[in-house]
């Protein structure tokens, strides 16, 4: 696929894990309160211990459905039918991504 092609699956799928995970955030600062290497986290608790996953399972997936449905429709006006099916894997599959990382948060958070 070529990497300038606007409708890249993956482009959008770093997209939407980068919405997700920083929120506007320093990637840094983001990815150290994280790791818990922070230590202070953005409730003042100390420790990742005490980090609570802000976002819930649909509030992700919604945003996933959103980013998509916004390139699909930017791909239906051109009336590529190649790339509507190519988006339509795309998401399909980084649903299933999400939904596999979101157990992974939800066993760790159970710990």
């Amino acid at each position: 696929m070529n990497p300038s092609n606007p409708f890249n699956p993956r482009r959008l799928a770093l997209g939407a894990a980068k919405k997700l995970i920083f929120e506007n955030e320093d990637p840094e600062t983001a990815l150290e309160r994280i790791a818990g290497l922070s230590p202070t986290d953005h409730h003042g608790t100390s420790g990742p211990e005490n980090t609570s996953m802000s976002r819930t399972r649909t509030t992700i997936l919604n945003n996933l459905d959103e980013m998509y449905r916004e390139a699909f429709e930017r791909v239906k006006a051109t009336g590529d039918q190649a790339q509507m099916t190519a988006l339509d894997f795309a998401y399909r599959r980084e649903q299933l991504y999400f939904e596999i990382l979101l157990d992974v948060r939800d066993a760790l958070e159970r710990r």
